[in-house]
């Protein structure tokens, strides 16, 4: 793995979030929002230009710091998947950014307050792990990184105050605090089999034997308590509909995505291939999460509570194609469109609920009767953003789901279709409980009492929830970027 032309766009796209976060800590709450906004422009053009290498190059690109090559030093490693990740954080905390209601804010005389800064300061953090991770090709450092996005996630989880969200982000620290011990105990029995952390390194080097699968093990139960992954979800809803909207659309779109995606570089960049009883595992706890997730979604009475549970549902796809990548080169692209269509779409929806809980002064379903014909554009990005966690054409999470439900038949393992299909459909009911009360008629003599909210936030939740519409007529290209700097990805992956 040697250096290449154009690695210095890693570090900048490594250095950017990291500077505003100190700069924000320098300068203080009256700046920090400007700060960050200028930061995530920068980073928009120099994921740009990281994609223009790497198409270029037609190879990963690499970067080794300090001049060492691994394994004595520390490498930077793009691939399509790292770019499709960062475009997708920067798109994503750009959106928020813009969103952020007035008390994330300086004050109006212009002082700092606490939300004013530590907001920005989490939110830049989080945006330095979510590069880290998706530039990481390094075991432990995939462990900082993993740490940096917990220690910036938890708190924006508790930002408000109250005893029921510190509670909520309580809980999130512990279930995090024991995926990351699992996954540093793999880690140790790594380094201690081979004496390598660098993934590619590993790559030629790992064996299947007994320590080796324990770590393996370790690790992917680790990440999978991070990721929410059923069993180890307990913490998410309570998290996610408890924070404010702009902190869960953070949460959900990106944060749960990282522990994945290093998962996906251990399964798929580190290890030989596996086939067997081995990744059926994780797949069965993602059917689990599918069918509990959305039971759960139909069953709640509060919108963010709803959309909460039905992350836990939208991520049980993501652990699919673990035994589906034997025998189809669709499985990976398959889980990539999934994260990615999920995280506009996501975002779109707790946005959106949190423009309704501004607006109305609650979230409880069966008193929003009405909101259609007061709040038409948030109603519908609701809407459109639901359509994609259905599977409906031509969005993003349809291409996901019939490259799933392809991967399963090319693969021989045909009974993994009924899981995203019987997702679909409770997708549909729970969207369907979101939009019914919406669309209907305010009850006569009670009509709904809307508090004004500015056009140009709900503009911006529609610009999300047609991102996630839209990928799906783009899902040609998508895989192509996917695959770009990856070796036996297994050919190309045409859509229908």
């Amino acid at each position: 793995m040697d250096e290449t032309p154009h690695g210095h766009w890693l570090v900048i796209v490594m250095l950017l979030p990291l500077v505003a976060v100190l700069l924000s800590v320098v300068c203080g709450g009256r700046w920090a929002r400007g700060i960050v906004l200028g930061a995530l422009a920068g980073g928009l053009l120099a994921v740009g230009a990281l994609w223009r290498g790497l198409r270029d190059s037609g190879d990963a690109l690499v970067y080794w710091m300090g001049g060492w090559s691994p394994p004595l030093g520390l490498a930077l490693r793009a691939d399509g998947i790292s770019v499709v990740m960062l475009a997708t954080t920067v798109l994503v905390i750009g959106a928020v950014a813009w969103y952020a209601p007035a008390k994330f804010r300086a004050g109006p005389d212009g002082r700092e307050t606490r939300l004013s800064l530590a907001f920005w300061v989490l939110v830049a953090g989080l945006w330095t792990a979510m590069n880290a991770v998706s530039l990481g090709n390094d075991l432990f450092n995939f462990y900082v990184a993993v740490e940096l996005l917990t220690f910036s996630a938890v708190p924006l989880v508790a930002l408000d105050g109250r005893a029921r969200t510190f509670a909520a982000a309580t809980r999130y620290l512990l279930f995090a605090l024991l995926g990351s011990l699992l996954y540093l105990l793999g880690v140790v029995l790594v380094y201690g089999r081979y004496g390598i952390m660098d993934v590619v390194l590993l790559r030629d080097v790992v064996e299947w034997d007994g320590t080796t699968g324990l770590a393996v093990g370790l690790m992917t139960a680790g990440l999978a308590a991070k990721s929410a992954l059923f069993p180890f979800h307990l913490w998410l809803p309570p998290a996610h509909a408890g924070a404010p909207s702009p902190a869960s659309a953070l949460l959900s779109a990106l944060a749960v995505k990282g522990s994945f995606l290093i998962l996906v570089r251990i399964w798929f960049d580190m290890m030989p291939p596996l086939a067997g009883a081995a990744p059926a595992v994780p797949a069965a706890m993602g059917a689990g999460a599918v069918l509990l997730g959305g039971v759960m979604a139909l069953r709640q009475k509060r919108l963010k509570m709803l959309v909460a549970y039905s992350t836990v549902a939208q991520i049980g796809y993501l652990f699919l194609i673990f035994p589906l990548s034997f025998g189809s080169a669709a499985a990976l692209p398959a889980g990539m469109m999934q994260v990615v269509a999920h995280a506009f779409a996501k975002a779109a929806m707790f946005l959106g609920a949190g423009l309704v809980v501004e607006a109305c002064g609650h979230d409880r379903l069966a008193g929003l009767r009405g909101l259609g014909a007061r709040m038409p554009v948030t109603v519908a990005a609701l809407g459109l953003a639901g359509a994609s966690l259905i599977g409906v054409p031509p969005s993003g999470g349809f291409a996901a789901k019939w490259l799933l439900v392809r991967a399963a038949f090319e693969s021989g393992q045909w009974l993994w279709w009924l899981v995203p299909a019987a997702g679909g459909l409770m997708a549909g009911g729970y969207v369907f409980r979101i939009l019914s009360p919406m669309i209907s008629r305010a009850e006569a003599g009670a009509p709904l009492v809307v508090a004004p909210v500015a056009m140009s936030r709900e503009m911006l939740v529609m610009a999300l929830a047609l991102a996630a519409l839209a990928l799906g007529l783009f899902s040609d290209e998508m895989v192509g970027l996917m695959e770009l700097g990856r070796t036996g990805s297994g050919g190309e992956v045409p859509m229908p």
